[in-house]
């Protein structure tokens, strides 16, 4: 037997107990098949051979929540992610074209930009009057609609939803715009005419690329929404996907459960079904994070499903059948829930995940914890708050509450299980910032201060968020997560060693290689 794909010159991170360190990794088909003097016997005259040169090479990383599709078709048009006040926005919005059918787009706009105001259609209406207009907020929960746009969608008014989704509308029962949750979103968002299919499969192989070149090798795609296994077997039909997914459709207070089941079968070469996604709650900016007592605002205080029992039961309907839930959870009031829904319920060995846990007490993080769910959580999102307690998502909440902001370290403290990913599009795809975001939680490459420093990790729980823990999150840890002969082929190899490196050099530093599933999906350009 020889090797396919023999990888030489590395300082080798195995983060395998047994055998911890290697300088050299042999690969036959996808699988590990030596390490060290073992893997260099089996070079042969047809063994593809690389020369790390002194690069770090580790388990490959896996983002443990993305939104591949939803991120492509979704966050279109013109970017506002840079945008910091009303100003802003109106030159941002002066620059947008209009795309498909007439319609202008737009993503990426931070809640801040209004100053604590409330969000409102006025600027759209101000700079393009007339204009079909969708802006989808920063996180993905949220948007807003010219006065077109819901003309065009015959929306004049509030309307009730299963999910605990709101048109906003003032004091005289008229919409201003906002659109709060999916179902309020999707009832304008439906009208826009739908991206080619060979643009869409071009956007998301760039994506994907994008992704392998920053050392992912795999992600778990929280969504399976307008026709995306579809999309993925159309796409794998033609290429391989650079990023392995494992896809989690979205069980709604108004699913099919029978169906979801069904798709549980769904699979590529490089995809898969494997769990549904749930929502307990929304977003603290939105007012829709279930919360153990009322924001700032009077918001807050309820479930996205309106009988919160409903919940209880469709979770435990999977729970029963051994197929892996994850539930976004954002407020205190969402996460309990969570585990009282799950606590006591035989799993089967299955761990259930929660999602996003953004502000949690330690009583409750042992919970979790002893419970045995999964924390997944996306340190980047502290980008989006500040020190000072001036932003959106800190003054709905007060100083105590976000004072527990994203608690990463009391997660790992406590013994649990702490996987992390990016949540892209509502922050970057980029690995390495996840990984530096975790021990910095600021920005890395900026002057911030840090949001709540003492949950931050270290460089070694960082990689294992995205690693090791990212393995035992899938209850594949005896053939992914670390480098041991046997197991599957994925790694990633750093210029800088991600465990010692400075976060803030870590986070730009180039990625040498990335091998997912023993194919070279990123290589270093040394020109």
């Amino acid at each position: 037997m020889s090797a396919d794909l023999l990888l030489v010159g590395a300082t080798v991170r195995t983060l395998d107990p047994a055998r911890p360190a290697a300088r050299a990794v042999a690969i036959r088909g996808d699988r590990i098949v030596g390490l060290d003097d073992d893997a260099l016997a089996l070079r042969s005259a047809t063994t593809e051979v690389v020369d790390l040169a002194g690069a770090t090479v580790t388990p490959g990383l896996v983002d443990g929540h993305l939104h591949a599709l939803f991120g492509v078709t979704a966050f279109v048009g013109v970017d506002l992610s840079g945008c910091r006040d009303l100003d802003d926005l109106r030159t941002a919005l002066a620059g947008a074209l209009p795309g498909r059918d007439g319609w202008v787009t737009g993503f990426g706009l931070d809640h801040n930009v209004f100053g604590g105001a409330p969000i409102t259609n006025r600027e759209l209406e101000e700079v393009l009057p007339g204009a079909a207009v969708v802006i989808v907020l920063y996180d993905g929960h949220s948007s807003l609609a010219s006065d077109e746009a819901l003309r065009r969608a015959g929306v004049t008014g509030p309307r009730r939803f299963e999910q605990r989704a709101e048109i906003v509308c003032d004091d005289a029962g008229r919409p201003t715009g906002l659109l709060l949750e999916h179902a309020a979103m999707e009832t304008v968002r439906d009208l826009i005419p739908p991206m080619e299919q060979a643009e869409l499969h071009k956007r998301l192989l760039e994506v994907m690329d994008g992704m392998a070149a920053t050392g992912l090798t795999g992600g778990v795609m929280m969504d399976a929404e307008g026709g995306a296994l579809d999309v993925l077997a159309a796409v794998e039909a033609a290429a391989e996907l650079p990023v392995r997914l494992r896809v989690m459709p979205w069980c709604m207070p108004e699913s099919d459960l029978a169906a979801l089941d069904a798709l549980q079968r769904r699979r590529g070469r490089r995809w898969a079904v494997g769990g549904v996604k749930f929502f307990i709650d929304g977003t603290v900016e939105g007012g829709t994070a279930w919360l153990g007592h009322a924001d700032g605002h009077g918001q807050g205080a309820d479930a996205f499903w309106r009988d919160p029992a409903s919940y209880t039961r469709a979770v435990r309907h999977f729970a029963s059948g051994r197929v892996q839930t994850a539930t976004h959870a954002i407020g205190d009031a969402g996460v309990r829930h969570v585990v009282e829904s799950l606590v006591g319920v035989d799993t089967g060995g299955v761990r259930h995940r929660v999602e996003h846990l953004e502000t949690l007490p330690l009583e409750d993080v042992r919970r979790v914890v002893d419970a045995g769910l999964v924390a997944s959580m996306q340190p980047s999102h502290t980008g989006y708050a500040r020190a000072d307690h001036t932003d959106e998502w800190s003054t709905r909440l007060g100083p105590e509450r976000a004072a527990r902001a994203w608690p990463c370290r009391d997660v790992r403290d406590a013994g649990g299980t702490l996987v992390l990913g990016s949540d892209w599009p509502i922050a970057s795809y980029d690995a390495r910032e996840v990984l530096a975001f975790a021990q910095l939680r600021r920005r890395p490459g900026s002057g911030n201060t840090p949001i709540t420093p003492d949950q931050a990790v270290t460089g070694l729980m960082a990689l294992e968020g995205m690693t090791t823990h990212a393995a035992l999150a899938d209850g594949t840890e005896g053939t992914t997560g670390s480098i041991a002969v046997g197991h599957r082929a994925d790694l990633t190899a750093f210029v800088v060693d991600p465990v010692e490196a400075p976060a803030d050099e870590l986070a730009t530093a180039p990625i040498r290689l990335t091998v997912s599933g023993g194919r070279i999906t990123h290589r270093m350009d040394d020109r």
